[in-house]
């Protein structure tokens, strides 16, 4: 993982021998709740911590109206994720935002003529010890959190990992693409690797995102969405400020200084959603996944 180039390359290799029927991740298994986590769902932390102080949640869903008897509006099927947002992994909110197709700083939309989909976000408010306010996606209870998932065909739930628990070396700008939704997987796994991000090559399960509890995997169609792991490293050079000390807990910095990688990294993960959505809406139906050649 030294070489970025390497690991590109490897990745690549891998959603060929996926394609021809190998895996590309760990089969589907449960994993354990994280080790870390004082609490055990979102309604255990609702319980016990302030919203508007400790936490904040923000989402959005889009109207979907069809009035006329002769034509047949075009659905939404995909929404964005970051349950770990704000000050718990720092970048996640930021990231959510631009690829549902919104600003950070303004939430206007990028392009008014590019498609916007739902979002929602659990954020850190905290001065310090956001790491508390953590629930492993697999125990995410919310309820409009779970609806949007339910009924998205596509979901791109948005981490931060430390390279780390990535077991990759120390200073890795690297992106773990997981998830039990396979199509999307590998669209975002190309998509990004053109786009020149490191894809990392290994997959700890705790953080491949590919149990079917997760949040991302709970989808309408049940083929299951994608988890965006992305090391500190690599979502702190998406911002030109980052919020770093003394101001580690400035959200503002970050959504006003978002930089061309960031960009970068919300339009390959957008495109990666265009590409799957035209072959979902193209097919049979949505419910049809083709198995791979």
């Amino acid at each position: 993982m030294s070489k970025p180039s390497a690991s590109r390359r490897t990745v690549l290799a891998g959603l060929v021998a996926a394609a021809a029927g190998a895996p590309l991740l760990d089969t589907l298994t449960a994993a354990p709740a994280h080790a870390a986590d004082l609490y055990a769902s979102n309604t255990a932390l609702y319980a016990n911590a302030v919203e508007g102080v400790d936490f904040g949640r923000r989402f959005k869903r889009h109207e979907l109206l069809d009035s006329s008897m002769t034509t047949n509006a075009r659905p939404r099927l995909s929404s964005i994720l970051a349950i770990h947002g704000g000050n718990i992994e720092r970048g996640t909110s930021e990231l959510c935002l631009g690829i549902a197709g919104y600003h950070p700083a303004t939430l206007a939309p990028v392009d008014k003529s590019a498609p916007l989909y739902d979002y929602w976000m659990l954020e850190g408010l905290l001065s310090k010890d956001n790491g508390r306010l953590h629930v492993t996606a697999e125990n995410n209870d919310d309820p409009v959190a779970r609806s949007i998932a339910a009924a998205s065909a596509n979901v791109i739930s948005v981490h931060g990992c430390t390279t780390d628990s990535a077991k990759l070396p120390a200073g890795t700008k690297a992106v773990i693409v997981g998830g039990a939704g396979r199509r999307l997987r590998e669209a975002l796994a190309v998509r990004l690797d053109r786009a020149g991000f490191t894809i990392a090559d290994t997959s700890p399960d705790k953080i491949n995102g590919d149990a079917p509890g997760n949040i991302c995997n709970r989808t309408l169609t049940d083929e299951g969405g994608a988890q965006l792991e992305l090391t500190s490293e690599l979502r702190e050079s998406l911002f030109d400020d980052f919020g770093n000390a003394p101001d580690v807990n400035s959200p503002t910095l970050r959504s006003q200084n978002t930089n061309t990688r960031y960009w970068a990294f919300v339009n390959a993960c957008r495109a990666a959603l265009a590409e799957v959505e035209k072959a979902q809406l193209d097919g049979p139906s949505i419910w049809h996944v083709p198995t791979p050649a």
